[in-house]
């Protein structure tokens, strides 16, 4: 994996928030990738419920100030970093205080989801796609993890796919077992069209339930892994319905050199 390029886009990571498989998972394969000399780069967003004074964030000034349109509103992206104690990794925090303050990650003190669930996931993926563009930093691989994160791969295929800087990029998506119910409203599709994508490209998120979101960023994606040992019938009929290359799971401990072969031989 020498100076092969990651960006690893995930909905949670540790130790900013409480260690969940997509949390854990997303960190530790950036840190074994890294330790195979990999660049890596991670985003993640920057949930009001992270101690920004423990684990020292600071705003990057010359990243952030510009505006995201998200359902044609002017949207302010702030972007934050810190690095992992120990690793030697940066992680880079898309924020916005109307999206991102409260002191909550996916839900209200009552565990229903909250309404904006859907332009949370939209600005996170244009925001993490305009600031590795900012960065003028071109991935070899952009590994996505969490359904806040499964709007990203939709979003280079068709908003950014003339864009020079994703062209050769390949996008994996991790499939994990820990979603929600319900779903995210039912404007979602109408706040993307808002973006200029097609409606025929729309039709898996007409219901914006989870299996759903997983979906549209599988079918927009080059390569799948199955994080988690046991994923629902849906996901799994959906990936082979899509013939699309697939990393099944395995024990953390024999992840580093499986992940490695996967990307250079199946991806790559």
């Amino acid at each position: 994996m020498k100076d092969k390029r990651i960006l690893y886009v995930s909905s949670e990571v540790i130790p900013y928030l409480p260690e969940t498989d997509t949390a854990r998972t997303s960190f530790e394969l950036a840190r074994l990738m890294h330790g195979k000399s990999a660049q890596i780069r991670i985003f993640m967003p920057r949930f009001g419920v992270i101690n920004e004074r423990r684990h020292q964030l600071h705003e990057v000034i010359r990243l952030s100030g510009m505006n995201l349109i998200i359902n044609d509103m002017d949207m302010p992206l702030i972007i934050k970093v810190a690095s992992i104690p120990k690793e030697r990794m940066q992680v880079y925090f898309i924020d916005n205080d109307e999206y991102f303050k409260r002191k909550a990650v996916y839900t209200d003190e009552d565990g229903k989801l909250f309404a904006d669930n859907d332009e949370r996931a939209i600005f996170f993926a244009k925001g993490v796609i305009e600031t590795v563009k900012k960065l003028n930093w071109t991935p070899d691989i952009i590994h996505v993890h969490g359904w806040m994160a499964s709007l990203l791969p939709l979003y280079l295929r068709e908003y950014y796919k003339n864009d020079p800087l994703y062209s050769e990029s390949k996008i994996i998506t991790s499939i994990y077992n820990n979603g929600f119910e319900g779903s995210i409203g039912d404007k979602l599709i109408d706040k993307i069209k808002f973006d200029s994508i097609a409606s025929d490209k729309l039709d898996l998120i007409a219901k914006a339930n989870y299996n759903n979101l997983i979906k549209i960023a599988i079918e927009n994606s080059d390569g799948v892994v199955k994080a988690c040992e046991e994923i629902s019938d849906e996901i799994s009929d959906f990936i082979k319905e899509k013939n699309i290359p697939l990393l099944d799971y395995y024990h953390p401990e024999d992840i580093s050199e499986k992940y490695s072969n996967f990307y250079l031989t199946e991806i790559l």
